[in-house]
This record gives C-alpha cells, sequence and structure tokens, in this order.
C-alpha cells in the first residue's frame, strides 16, 4: 500500500511490529503443551470448565493491563485502537461510545467483574443452574479481553518489554487464544487483526504459558474509526 499521493509524496511507512520480532517471540514462561491444557476434561459440565477458565483468563489480563496502565493514558491513548481498527463501547442501551483506550478497558473490566460475580451468571454453588444466555456471554466476554490484550501488543509493547513482560504476555495470549479456538468463542474475523502474531505463536507449538484468563462482559462493542494518524481504518 505504498501508493504516492496526488502531491507526490508517499504516505509514511508502516511502524515495524516489535512484537514479531524473532527474539521476543519466542520468549515465553513455561514451554506447557497449551492445546492438551484448554481440552474439556471427562466429566467436568463444559458450562463449568468455561466460566473457571474466563474468570481466569479476566483476573490474568486484568493483571496483565495493570504493569502498562500508567502508559495508556487519555492523551497517550485517545481511542481504542489496534493497529489500524478503533473500537467503541456500546452501553446496556445499545449507544455507541467514543472513549479513550483506558476508558474502554476500565468498561470492559468493570462489566466482566460485574458478571462473573453475579451468581445468577457465574453460579458457583452446588445445583445452582447456568442461565440459558451463558454461552452468548461468556462469548461476548472473550472479545472484549481480546481487544484488550491486543491492544497491549499494538499500543504497549515497548512498555511490556521494559518491564520484562513479555513472556508472560506471550504465554497468556498463547492460552487464551488456544482456549477460544478450541470452544469457538469469538469469530475468526474478529480475531484477524492479531492472525500475523497468532501464527507464530501459536502455529509453531503450542508451547506458552501461563496466564489462565478471565471472564468478562463487556457492552462495548468494536467498531471502526478513523484515528487521527491512521490513513485506512477499517469498519466493523
Amino acid at each position: 500500500k505504498s501508493k504516492g499521493k496526488p502531491n507526490g509524496k508517499k504516505p509514511a511507512p508502516e511502524e515495524k511490529k516489535l512484537y514479531l520480532e524473532p527474539e521476543y517471540t519466542k520468549s515465553r514462561i513455561t514451554d506447557f503443551e497449551f492445546k492438551e491444557l484448554v481440552m474439556l476434561p471427562r466429566e467436568i459440565d463444559l458450562n463449568e470448565w468455561l466460566a473457571s477458565n474466563t474468570t481466569t483468563f479476566f483476573h490474568h489480563i486484568n493483571l496483565q493491563y495493570s504493569t502498562i496502565s500508567e502508559f495508556c493514558t487519555g492523551e497517550s491513548c485517545q481511542t481504542m485502537a489496534v493497529c489500524n481498527t478503533q473500537y467503541y463501547w456500546y452501553d446496556e442501551r445499545g449507544k455507541k461510545i467514543k472513549c479513550t483506550a483506558p476508558q474502554y478497558v476500565d468498561f470492559v473490566m468493570s462489566s466482566v467483574q460485574k458478571l462473573v460475580t453475579d451468581e445468577d451468571v457465574f453460579p458457583t454453588k452446588y445445583g445452582k443452574e447456568f442461565p440459558n444466555s451463558f454461552e452468548s456471554l461468556v462469548k461476548k466476554i472473550c472479545k472484549y479481553l481480546f481487544h484488550v490484550l491486543a491492544h497491549i501488543y499494538s499500543s504497549h509493547f515497548k512498555e511490556t518489554l521494559a518491564l520484562e513482560l513479555h513472556g508472560h504476555l506471550n504465554t497468556l495470549y498463547t492460552h487464551f487464544i488456544l482456549f477460544i479456538r478450541e470452544f469457538n468463542l469469538v469469530d475468526p474475523k474478529e480475531t484477524t487483526i492479531m492472525d500475523d502474531l497468532t501464527e507464530v505463536l501459536c502455529s509453531s507449538s503450542s508451547s506458552g504459558g501461563g496466564g489462565s484468563g478471565s471472564s468478562s462482559n463487556g457492552s462495548g462493542n468494536g467498531s471502526s474509526n478513523s484515528a487521527g494518524a491512521q490513513n485506512h481504518v477499517k469498519e466493523r
């Protein structure tokens, strides 16, 4: 996409993705075979397995984001952007809200926290049934958790690197992606934006590590919009 503009000037080249550098992609905190770890164990109820893993991923992704949250500000991240896609939040009435990245993440985490602590949605007492809408809620949660992970990579990988936490991030991402793939929890079109990273981290080996994920729900919907410095912004 290096077509010259009418004035003869070429657009600025796309910034190199630091997180795709081999010296960083091979960093993990464990070499566990995650494809085996995400599979539903025998005699475990599917909803129980989804609830346990979703809640764990929520806590781990929230923790991972907290390590760089001081760098993710309304000034540095004026939109919730991942590469050339901008996401909007949708409130409970379906109203689209344009917000900064830290606001978006706060919406995600607070709404997910509310869901995973709701006994009517994520029951913890014996004999309590999961609601009929449980799987759709888990899918929504995982979609928004993916947005948060993708934003950390696209906008805050340098800070993650400086904190020497890229091994944790790679491990968490690998585990999360293999989990949502195993149970078809997120539309592949939604995760296409990070396919280059997913290919490197999840294909050659399913090693990766450690964080389990957490549950979340967000009322926000990913939309796209044009962010100031971007030439092409996708619409969802």
